[in-house]
């Protein structure tokens, strides 16, 4: 595995105007998340820096951008509010600190190779979940949109103080904020290309309302600091600890989910593949790097990677260039930005939140599935109400028990137990012919594909009814995986047949199926001759030990005999 990501000089013209590109469409995305979060504009710009420089440096996919997103934000919001609430004076150096402790866990995710498991969650609660935290900024950019600050209490102190902010609304910032985000809205696709519609917003509506608002008492975002960054170290509390902890998990699996979805759209646009566990390397570096710094955590950033390839950028100087840029900003232009009005910010967030919710899905899961619908519903509600930690552990484990219940009523079809040649169609005429001579007394199993532990129960069903056999013959000709419970069930079925006295033979067991029957012990009670490789051979076996042993002849009882 490279150390760096593939920074290449034979394009340099296109990478170098990629990272520009991406740097102005970045700026006012990294003020309007920083304000947002509540750590301020500094920590948005700050995050923009370190996480994309690093990501670029050391991830795997040359063309991400990485930055802050508006899902982490939202989580990064939720994360400061509730720690600066708990511990006013160290509640933001702790915050920090989760932002490092979820770079950390990114870096071990990728050491531990857990990269292609990340995105293994069903599209339903992905989707849910992003259009809960779509509503989530929509929600809490209310109070800023209007004039006034985020009420207190998250989601639901801004929804019960909905109607006080519209009776308090401020005509001139709402008039701002409504102005940016049709701006934003309207303006013509065409043109994106050659100018980002979220840095004309920012540029225009500050410049209105430095001219044509300028006695109004606008909020603006003030000074920020330029220079270096502070160092914010790690910040520890015993109280807080489990809470920082589940904090830093949350930040860490989301900015996963997030960067690796948008490394398949970068890998699918240029056609180049990435490695999935070193782009969660450099993420937790980049987001290390950040929270050190007192920046707020980042992931790879759809639309700022759209932007940069279809600028022309196609190695990862064109992230490291954009990096470079907006530190320029940070250390010796960060003044410029001082009367840029929070309601400016507030209308870019708030589309922000739109382009977040997943309006495709919606306006069509109801035909695509009802059951999908419903978790897609049920993981909206939790996400935006009760908490997404358990929005996404409660989606995942109904979409699975779902998915489990379909594909086990559909693997039952194929454990078939016949012992007659008409009750399977697919039987070949030498496997008819030797069931037909048996008359039923030898049983034959056919179990076919994955045996997940929702089949236990049709196995035990099948045998159950069909218990006058002499010898049962066990297919697994077509079984590439064997489940602990499916082998526990076909386990027991055996051993009561050895113990009834019938003969059991094996047929087709291979590779890891055969290696899940030794480790049961479930071959080593049977003869070597009875596991054989092929049902033909069970059934030629079989017949062999029913000639062996033939079936007993009834008794006449005497008062049947006729004189």
């Amino acid at each position: 595995m490279r150390i760096f990501n593939e920074i290449r000089f034979d394009n340099l013209r296109g990478d170098l105007f990629g990272g520009v590109t991406a740097a102005v469409v970045a700026l006012p995305m990294a003020l309007a998340f920083g304000v947002a979060s509540g750590a301020g504009p500094a920590a948005g710009l700050y995050g923009a820096v370190l996480v994309g420089l690093f990501a670029a440096l050391f991830g795997s996919t040359p063309t991400l951008i990485s930055e802050p997103t508006g899902p982490m934000t939202v989580v990064m919001t939720a994360v400061i509010a509730n720690l600066v609430a708990t511990n006013p004076e160290q509640g933001l150096a702790m915050a920090f600190t989760v932002v490092m402790m979820a770079g950390v866990f990114q870096i071990i995710l990728g050491l531990l190779r857990f990269g292609k498991y990340v995105t293994l969650m069903p599209y339903t609660v992905v989707s849910g979940f992003m259009t809960g935290i779509g509503l989530i900024m929509i929600i809490l950019q209310l109070g800023p949109f209007l004039g006034q600050a985020t009420p207190a209490g998250g989601v639901l102190g801004t929804l019960r103080s909905l109607p006080d902010l519209v009776i308090q609304v401020d005509p001139a910032e709402a008039g701002l904020a409504l102005m940016t985000l049709a701006l934003i809205l309207f303006f013509p696709k065409r043109l994106k290309t050659y100018l980002p519609p979220q840095l004309l917003a920012l540029v225009l509506g500050t410049l209105i309302s430095l001219l044509l608002l300028d006695g109004s008492d606008l909020r603006r975002i003030g000074e920020i600091p330029t220079g270096l960054p502070t160092i914010q170290m790690p910040v520890f509390s015993a109280e807080q600890w489990r809470l920082m902890l589940v904090d830093a998990l949350v930040l860490a699996v989301l900015g996963c989910i997030d960067a690796l979805l948008t490394s398949v759209i970068a890998e699918s646009l240029t056609r180049k593949e990435h490695d999935s566990n070193k782009e969660l390397i450099g993420q937790g570096l980049g987001n290390l790097a950040s929270g050190l710094c007192g920046g707020i955590a980042g992931a790879g950033a759809t639309m700022g990677t759209v932007v940069n390839i279809q600028s022309g950028a196609r190695s990862a100087l064109s992230g490291i260039t954009r990096a470079l840029i907006l530190l320029v900003v940070v250390l010796w232009a960060a003044g410029l930005t001082s009367q840029i009005p929070l309601a400016v910010l507030a209308g870019i967030a708030f589309k922000v939140g739109l382009d977040i919710i997943d309006w495709s899905f919606l306006k069509r899961a109801h035909r695509v599935s009802l059951r999908a619908a419903m978790i897609m519903y049920g993981v909206i509600a939790l996400t935006v109400f009760v908490d997404l930690i358990w929005a996404v552990a409660v989606g995942v484990f109904v979409a699975n028990v779902l998915t489990i219940d379909r594909l086990s009523r559909l693997q039952s079809r194929s454990v078939r137990a016949i012992q007659h040649p008409g009750e399977h169609e697919n039987l070949t005429l030498d496997a008819q012919a030797v069931l037909e001579r048996a008359d039923g007394r030898i049983l034959l199993f056919t179990l076919g594909g994955p045996l997940i532990f929702g089949l236990a129960k049709a196995i035990a069903r099948q045998h159950a009814v069909l218990e006058d056999h002499e010898v049962l013959i066990l297919d697994f000709s077509e079984v590439p995986i064997l489940g602990v419970s499916s082998s526990l069930a076909l386990e027991k079925l055996v051993l009561e047949d050895l113990d009834a006295g019938r003969q059991v033979l094996i047929a087709g067991a291979e590779g890891d199926v055969r290696q899940r029957l030794d480790r049961l012990g479930i071959t080593a009670r049977l003869p070597a001759d009875q596991v054989v490789s092929s049902m033909q051979e069970a059934l030629v076996r079989a017949e062999a030990l029913l000639a062996a042993s033939p079936r007993p002849v009834p008794l006449i009882k005497p008062e049947a005999v006729v004189a």
